[in-house]
């Protein structure tokens, strides 16, 4: 809209006291009112009347005196310096000095792309980043990005092209961390006094310059982890660490979280330093660590064909100095399997943690742990061995007076499969056991007993069949009553072996042997049930020989099929036909039970003896 007293209304009137007019009518303002009212619009006054408007201006244009609009000039033109800055600062000559500041701090080559400087960002950007590794590890990159942004202080570049480094942020970076034979890690001579330093950082014939940065990030980046001495891998995802007033001669504080192998997510918070100077793996550290979700069988640390899943959740604090470390907290494991053929515990299985280990040495002392399982608690403590190829655990676990109905659901984690549809509803357990070996091929053996149990819904009486009714052996209405099921035990991956195996019930007597337990839970299992010379089965031989046994009966029975579903086998043949057998001997040697053998052989189904 044309104002209607053109242009020269918009200058300042100062012989009339008058100020700029509004722009939408043929009003001014007053001078005196501008000094006492200071706002940016002010009320208007007709010029002819000199009498107040009663309605503000309209359009709400703002009066501007000649000293903001000054102002707004000046901040465009500062504006467009800044933006024409990067065209006028060769900021690729900053390059060589970069990469020599870093590979002097870090203690290896270090390579940056172009450079490109952003004004409004406050630093430089360079296209690429690469840090080289421990030539005794590998002869390609530690570390490779393909972006890295560099905040600097802008003054000092602008004005004396002097560049002081204030933050590092690294994109997308790929870092792989090598562990050799001796325990020792690639990143172990970054920023030390290592031999393996750059040449650029010696040639100067003095210490090379303290590593100094405000902030330090690497953002969604990826760090696989592996052995010399192994072809595994274990790689994380969506690695962010950021670390703050980040300096090798000071603590300084970490964060860092990361994705698991198979899912699940890491978290570290706590502070590092100062880097020891001759191996930065033992630098002190204090941090609390967070694991949930880690699911065993994918990590990479373990063969899948061992067997071992499950889902575990972990959380505890690390404390490291001077090379050693402890670490104390809890770890909680769902739907745990430890061997091959096992089946996942159907409750949990926590451990509260006490762990000494020695850094150089690569070995740690587990202290006293103890292991829950509903009500049951048992004691675990050894020694863990990472020199090698493989982690060696040798433990002991010691667990007394254990409520067996806790257990149960627990045991399909240890490869013991209970016969379909039965339970242990009463009863204790004890064991002592040695757990040894390496992490993916574990051995465990020692004593395990069971006392006073109930296994109900499986009634081991009547599945004796012929052997029980002969004997004279009692069902069990149902349930098999244990008083006492004591055993060598030797869990391996290729199945169990039981020795020395004595089960007394008092529906029967007593039962011993042993034998196997494969991994896909078949038995073979050789067994003698003991019956007292007043038993049934001993008053129908004494009617048929003439006179009783000088001993007590032994009757051999296999028990075979599986473990949900066991078969027992009568070996009377064992029983009557073997050379020390008394039994037949007896039935033999009279002609009128000659032969009488065969026969209660072929009555219980089992081999016959010598007449065969």
């Amino acid at each position: 809209m044309p104002l209607p007293r053109g242009d020269f209304q918009r200058r300042f009137k100062n012989r009339l006291g008058l100020a700029p007019l509004c722009a939408h009518s043929t009003t001014v303002f007053s001078a005196a009112d501008w000094r006492s009212h200071r706002p940016r619009v002010l009320t208007c006054y007709n010029v002819a009347s000199n009498y107040p408007v009663s309605s503000p201006c309209p359009l709400g244009v703002p009066v501007m005196k000649g000293r903001p609009r000054y102002l707004a000039i000046a901040v465009g033109v500062l504006l467009l310096i800044l933006i024409a800055l990067p065209f006028f600062i060769s900021v690729n000559s900053f390059r060589p000095v970069i990469e020599r500041q870093l590979s002097s701090g870090l203690g290896r080559q270090v390579h940056v792309g172009n450079l490109s400087l952003s004004i409004f960002s406050g630093g430089l950007s360079a296209e690429d980043l690469s840090i080289s590794d421990d030539p005794n590890f590998n002869k390609s990159s530690f570390l490779t990005a393909k972006s890295l942004k560099i905040g600097v202080e802008l003054w000092p570049l602008i004005t004396s092209k002097t560049l002081n480094i204030t933050g590092l942020t690294i994109e997308k970076p790929e870092v792989i961390l090598m562990r050799n034979r001796q325990g020792e890690w690639n990143f172990s001579t970054l920023a030390t006094d290592s031999s393996n330093r750059p040449a650029v950082a010696k040639s100067a014939g003095r210490a090379p310059p303290e590593f100094t940065v405000s902030q330090l990030k690497l953002e969604k980046g990826r760090v696989t982890i592996g052995s010399t001495v192994s072809d595994k891998k274990s790689v994380y995802d969506n690695v962010d660490l950021e670390a703050t007033n980040l300096s090798v001669k000071s603590q300084f504080p970490v964060k860092l979280t990361a994705n698991l192998p198979g899912g699940g997510g890491f978290k570290a918070d706590g502070t590092v330093g100062p880097v020891n100077r001759a191996d930065a793996s033992l630098s002190p550290l204090d941090a609390k660590l967070t694991i949930s979700g880690l699911d065993l069988a994918k990590t990479g640390f373990v063969d899948p064909s061992a067997g071992i899943a499950g889902i575990v959740d972990v959380t505890n604090r690390l404390q490291s100095k001077n090379g050693l470390a402890r670490t104390q907290g809890s770890v909680k494991m769902n739907k745990l399997q430890l061997v091959r053929g096992g089946a996942p515990s159907g409750v949990p299985v926590s451990v509260d943690f006490n762990i000494d280990y020695d850094l150089r040495k690569s070995m740690g002392v587990l202290n006293q742990a103890i292991v829950k399982i509903g009500n049951a608690v048992a004691r675990l403590s050894g020694t863990i061995d990472r020199r090698g190829e493989s982690t060696l655990l040798d433990m002991k676990l010691d667990g007394q007076n254990l409520p067996v109905h806790d257990l149960q659901a627990a045991l399909p984690a240890f490869g013991v499969i209970l016969p379909k549809g039965s339970s242990l509803e009463t009863g204790t357990l004890s064991a002592n056991l040695n757990i040894q070996g390496p992490l993916d091929k574990l051995v465990t053996a020692g004593n395990v007993g069971v006392f006073n149990g109930k296994l109900a819904g499986f009634d081991m009486g009547s599945k004796m069949g012929a052997l029980s009714t002969f004997s004279g052996m009692q069902k069990g209405g149902g349930h098999t009553s244990i008083e006492k099921l004591t055993t060598n035990l030797r869990v391996a991956p290729e199945g169990i072996q039981l020795a020395n195996l004595d089960l007394v019930m008092p529906a029967m007597g007593q039962l011993t042997g042993g034998g196997t337990i494969s991994s896909s839970h078949e038995l073979n299992l050789k067994m003698l049930a003991t019956l007292n010379a007043q038993s049934g089965l001993a008053s129908t031989l004494r009617s048929l020989t003439g006179r009783g046994l000088s001993k007590n009966i032994r009757i051999p029975f296999r028990i075979e099929g599986t473990s949900a579903d066991p078969k027992f086998v009568p070996d009377v043949g064992a029983m009557v036909g073997g050379e020390d057998s008394e039994l037949g001997n007896r039935l033999d040697s009279n002609p009128q039970t000659k032969g009488l053998s065969d026969v209660l052989g072929g009555l219980l189904g089992g081999k016959k003896g010598k007449n065969k």
